[in-house]
């Protein structure tokens, strides 16, 4: 008896180009279309095509690129992925991050074999090729009914020539019904005539259909409301219809995003263009949470101690888990940046903290400031503020306990003293023999055993999770039972490798570090266990501070 084939209807393709200028915010409006579609039925995924010709921005100094951002699988991302997997609330991986400098070392290593027979290997057919085929893998495991995919940078910018080009040839293919193209633009206010201006989303269309790409949908962002008037005219002057032309006036939270563009009917326009019946949309949920964040009835300060505070997007993921947090603990966190290279100079913590509910110290790489993130954490542990470590964060918080607590002196990680007496914190096993810097550290997920009757545990509610990693260095097992005997908690355990993932500190009111980055993991509308158990603490102390008062 044969069975018949299940029949699959054909992935749809929304790509979502830039223009006039950077940094416009095509992820938050891919990441919003994403969740719009989700809320009725639609099962999407996203992609990033990024121009720079680094093969992922692992290797790029973050005040260059923000925060890198890692997958389930241990792909290291542009930061845009953080928000896709935030609003869709699905995990992507690999395929949903292409690079000019992924393209070429692929296809470079194709010509080195000898795939292509000899022939002259040009950008197209070549270029443009592994360009489609990374595109088409986001579906080849998996089905969606939709993928949308955002190109990086802003149309006319040369190193994006070859994915437009790519993405024309690639919207021919698919055939019109199943492939839309929106434009994101920008309508400057003048405030010395007092109006709006079109022309730059005029030129900015028309260099795209210069290239080839006829946009269905333009968004314009703007500061206040576009009126019909200009609606009509970019519609006249752009060649697109009057209801595809969407107006996005800033809004005080990302995840109010959607909803504005909700009211601008943008999910049901896409449907239409790419003839999908709508389905009923529900958005109880995300509404019931923006709501709940704007109606948060009391303010928590929460200092980031880092080296990369003159960029937030450094440090977005962490800032994001924290409103997540924040949420359900009927609270609004306010961020306290402190620079820890500032504090190395410094004797007296008390005025840096003196208001702060919680603390918190990010991952990096490299010493600078890390005695300034050393003495934050003494402040923190030993005047009962609650504390949370993220990698480096944790290694710098061993590094403290040592030297204060274990009373060894110098005690250091061997990433910044390799000749230190008590290397509290040291090279990963099998990092040592490895030279190159890219894609090479401990990434993506592994598993965490939690020990039970432990702050960790009290937070998670289990006895495993997997988390996600990106480190060289890791606690030195050596020292162990040094640490435990004077007051650490060694709470979560790799076990396979037989790792520390997690410390604590026992007498203390919520102290804890992880090896791994649990803000890749949280959602707005499912904050992360640990970062939910770190803001309470941190409301707790503000009503213990409003009682004196």
């Amino acid at each position: 008896m044969t069975q018949e084939a299940v029949y699959k209807k054909p992935t749809k393709y929304i790509f979502i180009t830039g223009g006039v200028v950077s940094s416009l915010g095509k992820g938050i409006t891919a990441a919003s279309l994403g969740r719009l579609l989700k809320s009725r039925g639609i099962k999407v995924s996203i992609q990033k095509l990024d121009p720079y010709i680094n093969v992922d921005p692992g290797t790029m100094n973050p005040y260059q690129h923000g925060e890198v951002y890692v997958t389930e699988d241990g792909a290291e991302t542009d930061l845009d992925l953080g928000h896709y997997e935030r609003f869709i609330d699905v995990n992507l991986g690999k395929e949903n991050n292409v690079t000019t400098g992924m393209v070429y070392w692929s296809v470079i290593t194709k010509e080195r074999r000898g795939d292509y027979l000899g022939g002259t290997v040009q950008v197209v057919p070549h270029i443009t090729n592994e360009i489609k085929e990374r595109i088409r893998r986001v579906g080849q495991n998996e089905h969606f009914d939709i993928v949308i995919c955002e190109i990086g940078g802003t149309v006319g910018d040369i190193e994006g020539l070859p994915f437009l080009e790519a993405v024309r040839q690639f919207s021919k293919e698919v055939g019109h019904d199943n492939c839309i193209h929106i434009h994101l633009t920008l309508v400057p206010f003048l405030g010395t005539t007092g109006e709006f201006k079109t022309k730059p989303t005029q030129h900015s269309v028309k260099e795209l259909r210069g290239i080839g790409i006829h946009p269905e949908i333009i968004i314009c962002r703007s500061r206040e409301s576009l009126t019909p008037e200009l609606k009509d005219k970019i519609s006249l002057f752009c060649d697109t219809s009057k209801e595809a032309v969407i107006g996005l006036v800033d809004v005080p939270s990302i995840y109010e995003v959607p909803l504005a563009l909700e009211k601008e009917n943008l999910a049901e326009i896409v449907l239409k263009f790419l003839k999908i019946p709508a389905k009923k949309m529900n958005l109880e949920e995300w509404q019931k949470m923006t709501e709940e964040m704007n109606n948060a009835e009391r303010v928590v300060n929460i200092a980031i101690v880092g080296k990369y505070t003159q960029l937030s997007d450094s440090y977005l993921s962490i800032i994001e888990s924290l409103k997540h947090g924040g949420i359900q603990n009927n609270a609004r966190v306010n961020i306290v940046w402190i620079n820890s290279e500032q504090l190395e100079e410094e004797k007296d913590m008390e005025p840096f903290f003196r208001d702060v509910h919680g603390v918190v110290v990010p991952g990096g790489f490299g010493p600078r400031g890390i005695e300034g993130k050393i003495k934050a954490i003494h402040y923190a542990r030993a005047n009962n503020i609650p504390f949370l470590g993220l990698c480096l964060g944790m290694h710098c918080a061993v590094i403290e306990f040592a030297r204060n607590v274990l009373g060894f002196k110098g005690a250091n990680s061997t990433e910044f003293n390799e000749h230190t007496k008590y290397p509290v914190i040291d090279l990963l096993l099998e990092q040592k023999k490895i030279k190159d810097k890219g894609g090479t550290m401990r990434l993506g997920a592994y598993p965490c055993k939690i020990k039970k009757n432990t702050l960790l545990h009290e937070a998670y509610k289990k006895d495993l999770v997997n988390e996600r990693h990106r480190h060289r260095f890791e606690f030195n097992n050596k020292y162990r039972d040094e640490f435990v005997a004077k007051g650490m908690g060694l709470s979560g355990i790799y076990t396979e490798g037989n790792l520390v993932e997690v410390v604590e500190v026992i007498n203390h009111p919520w102290f804890l570090a992880t090896q791994f980055h649990p803000e890749f993991k949280s959602r707005p509308n499912r904050p992360h266990p640990l970062f939910k158990s770190f803001v309470q603490a941190a409301t707790l102390r503000l009503e213990e501070q409003e009682k004196l008062f």
